[in-house]
């Protein structure tokens, strides 16, 4: 997804993370195959039992670097956008994880990947609820005094930056939107965000060019910017594509190459909304 040519959640940090011991997995415990057009059960119930499956025992704490919010970095060189240039796009977005009791991640491992310290963020809350219980099922002392915590991108991006691995649970209903929007696919990659050429705005003398995380959001933004445009006609608007290969991009463009233009819409939140609660 290219850009155009030319208050915020608050949140709990988590200070530090820990790992979740590895039981032994009875064989009722199989995922199912997952179906890439289903809803939200399969896709979750995939997820939690290829992940929160592999449970290893507990760790030390990470550094306190974890707690580091977005800000200067020092001075650089470099023409790119700088770990906290890409974080201050993502403010305000809440996403959801697990703590145990002592306000650290409770991380899992990924035998696809072979990474052994992962955190798990859910964009829905629900989602964030089913992974909680299936810690307690799983480890019950771990489980005792877990709790659900929100924290927002921008605290996510940040805490990326300092080498915590990170594997995002998208909304299935955003996956299936998604899909629909890309004819001919069957499966989506990553979370999906949605834009349009035709809500990039110019705000005291800064150009914002909107990414959102809902396609009823951008539809509802569309729908006011484009009184002609209703139903069919709107989804032709919609370009769709991926978080992660959103970021990537904005890591690897230079200043003034419009990635720096990106903003990221919290679910629910308008434009207009967003950008005098970042200014505020």
């Amino acid at each position: 997804m290219p850009p155009p040519d030319s208050a915020s959640t608050r949140s709990s940090l988590p200070l530090a993370a820990t790992l979740m011991a590895d039981p032994t997995p009875s064989p009722s415990s199989a995922a199912p195959p997952p179906n890439p057009l289903a809803a939200a059960s399969s896709f979750l119930h995939h997820h939690l039992s290829r992940l929160a499956s592999h449970l290893t025992a507990p760790r030390p704490a990470l550094a306190a670097a974890a707690t580091r919010a977005p800000g200067p970095q020092g001075a650089s060189l470099s023409l790119a956008l700088a770990p906290d240039e890409v974080a201050r796009a993502l403010t305000g977005t809440p996403v959801f994880t697990v703590c145990n009791s002592n306000n650290e991640f409770v991380l899992v491992s990924d035998p696809g990947t072979g990474l052994r310290s992962l955190g798990l963020l859910c964009f829905r809350s629900e989602d964030a609820d089913a992974l909680l219980t299936h810690v307690r099922t799983r480890q019950p002392v771990l489980g005792r005094g877990a709790k659900v915590v929100p924290i927002t991108l921008d605290q996510v991006y940040m805490l990326k930056a300092e080498g915590i691995a990170f594997r995002f649970l998208p909304d299935p209903l955003q996956i299936k939107n998604a899909l629909e929007l890309k004819s001919g696919l069957t499966g989506f990659d990553g979370v999906p965000v949605f834009q349009s050429d035709l809500l990039v705005v110019k705000k005291q003398k800064k150009r914002y060019c909107p990414i959102y995380f809902q396609k009823e959001d951008i539809e509802r933004e569309l729908t006011k910017a484009s009184k002609s445009s209703r139903g069919s006609a709107l989804s032709k608007q919609i370009m769709v594509g991926s978080l992660e290969d959103v970021l990537k991009k904005m890591e690897i463009n230079e200043r003034n190459s419009g990635w720096d233009d990106l903003i990221f819409i919290p679910p629910g939140k308008s434009l207009n909304q967003h950008i005098n609660e970042v200014s505020a």
